[in-house]
């Protein structure tokens, strides 16, 4: 980057004024088109998985997708709409009804449960599954202790059984709701307390104000919410795959590494994205639709509604039961098995698993953030259709399952290996294999197309902070564009760049069906062997490096909580 000069009035025409100003138009706009090439450039990588799959949309399959369709297709169809539905319902009610309790209400506990109810957030939904599996099974301590007390043999009783489509989907709810919860309780921190006061002086009572008042105008954030869980249902293969459950995901999977047909997985692919899709356009209409909106900017404290007697009990059980059993239950059960048993191998291999799953996710942390800072600071230079179409493109990786993902990720890399090694061969008779498929770099594009959409939106808001006066201020005193980036903005942002780095963290860090596809042959992460001895049915085993998965995610979602508390306007420590 070179430095601006700024034109100044002169009196001579054509006159070394005139010449520094056009320097001067020049310069600015190599300057701003590096940042906004880099942006484009960005933006065309992270896209290429998904087109790449689009591509093979219309390509023949010899067959194999009429074969899908005329046996499994269906199924897959049918679960995953089941699945969608059952979690959809199930985080709604937990994750919206818990968060106007702690938001509104004061009971025994209620101040814990605040940050508490995030908790489940750090459990993958596959060590759930795990965990409830070894827990409920027929010879594990649940049904084991109902012999033992009621002397009853096998075919005395009844037990449902939780390796079923309705097991999968309470697992999901289980650690999925806190998306619904964290937003909800925002957006009823963030509301005003005169319109809540106005519906009570019309005679309406708590209910009513909550279904017609707080809840309309807090319907935008649980949407979004629900929006996100509904994408980490469609993304989610270990706990369906465990349950034995077809799906999207896992006839993906299937296809692609039993059937060794990738243009039919590719097309199953493009399929399931077209579900991500209709969820993302509902979710922009809904909130498109909406128009309730606050009608004043005074923010008081928000009434705490002092609850007593049996509705103190009912709002601690209905808030604590989501908590116990989506954390303290597994979690205890994990430590006991880690205690007891726990991973044989626990020494040298399970360090070199540690070490892997450290390194990929800190690799992936630092790149996304630094893709991150340059796509949010090349539209805040120039905010233009092009660049936010550009950025809003690249940024939806979220949206899209890990397993199409990766899908795309080893399309077009297969081709690049082929191209260069068909050169090699026919120029200079050396052969040089694999460059990039079932290599550490195709794993990390794969991780940085599904996580960037996480640090850019954290850095984003931050940037969006930064009043624009301090860069006119720091590029009057002779600093480029990118210098300004590095010594006033970084700065300032440098809370926002840790905590989107250590989201992206512990997201890599539980990230499975990504991981499984691409990753190179004989390199294993903590995921991948938690999956790998549940799927053995040496759960026990899987305990430790399930174990380790959660602890990394219990720092930040505590960290999350803590400044949700915090961001209610004028808000201040009771």
């Amino acid at each position: 980057m070179t430095t601006d000069t700024f034109q100044t009035p002169g009196p001579t025409p054509g006159g070394p004024v005139q010449a520094a100003g056009f320097h001067s138009s020049l310069w600015q706009r190599i300057g701003f088109s590096g940042w906004t090439l880099a942006t484009l450039v960005i933006a065309a990588l992270v896209t290429l998985p998904v087109l790449a799959v689009i591509s093979r949309v219309f390509v023949p399959t010899d067959g194999v997708w009429q074969h899908l369709v005329d046996t499994v297709l269906a199924e897959y169809l049918l679960n995953t709409v089941r699945l969608v539905f059952g979690v959809g319902v199930g985080t709604l009610v937990i994750g919206v009804g818990t968060a106007w309790l702690v938001t509104m209400c004061r009971f025994p506990g209620s101040r814990t449960l605040e940050w508490a109810l995030l908790l489940p957030m750090a459990v993958p939904a596959y060590v759930m599954a795990y965990v409830y599996t070894d827990l409920l099974q027929f010879v594990g301590p649940v049904q084991t202790a109902l012999r033992e007390l009621f002397h009853w043999s096998r075919r005395d009783y009844w037990f449902p059984d939780i390796r079923t489509l309705e097991g999968a989907a309470l697992m999901m709810t289980l650690v999925l709701y806190p998306y619904v919860y964290l937003l909800s309780r925002a957006a009823f921190l963030e509301q005003s307390v005169c319109v809540l006061e106005v519906s009570r002086t019309l005679g309406r009572g708590p209910w009513r104000s909550f279904f017609t008042v707080a809840l309309p105008l807090a319907r935008p954030s649980i949407v979004a919410g629900l929006a996100l869980v509904l994408m980490e249902v469609l993304a989610d293969f270990g706990t369906v795959q465990y349950f034995a459950v077809n799906t999207f995901v896992t006839g993906i999977y299937r296809t692609w590494f039993a059937m060794g047909q990738p243009v039919a997985a590719a097309q199953l692919a493009a399929v399931l994205m077209m579900f991500v899709l209709v969820l993302v356009l509902m979710e922009r209409w809904s909130r498109r639709q909406a128009r309730y909106h606050h009608t004043t900017t005074r923010y008081r404290r928000l009434p705490k509604h002092q609850l007593t007697g049996w509705r103190a009990a009912a709002a601690m059980m209905a808030c604590g039961l989501p908590l116990l059993l989506g954390f303290l239950l597994p979690a205890g059960l994990l430590v006991r098995m880690a205690v007891t048993a726990g991973d044989q191998a626990f020494g040298p291999v399970f360090l070199t698993l540690a070490r892997n799953s450290f390194t990929l996710a800190a690799l992936a942390a630092v790149l996304a953030v630094s893709l991150a800072l340059v796509l949010a600071y090349g539209q805040r230079l120039r905010p233009t259709p092009l660049l936010k179409g550009a950025v809003r493109v690249a940024a939806m990786g979220y949206a899209i399952p890990g397993s199409v993902i990766a899908v795309g990720v080893l399309i077009p890399f297969a081709h690049l290996d082929n191209a260069v090694d068909a050169f090699m061969r026919q120029t200079f008779g050396v052969s040089t294999g694999l460059l990039l498929s079932g290599t550490i770099a195709a794993v990390l594009f794969a991780y940085l197309v599904r996580f960037l959409a996480v640090s850019f939106n954290t850095i984003e808001a931050s940037l969006g902070k930064i009043r624009p006066t301090m860069d006119f201020a720091s590029r009057v005193l002779g600093h480029t564009a990118g210098r300004t980036l590095i010594r006033v903005h970084a700065p300032i942002m440098w809370g926002s760049l840790l905590t989107a780095g250590l989201l992206v963290f512990v997201d890599v860090m539980k990230e499975l069906p990504a991981t499984m596809i691409v990753r190179p042959f004989n390199f294993d992460t903590l995921a991948v062997r938690v999956y790998t001895l549940a799927s053995d049915e040496r759960l026990t085993e899987a305990a430790t490096g399930a174990l380790a998965i959660v602890a990394v995610g219990i720092v930040p979602v505590i960290l999350l909580s803590l400044s949700i508390s915090r961001s209610r306007p004028g808000q201040t420590d009771e």
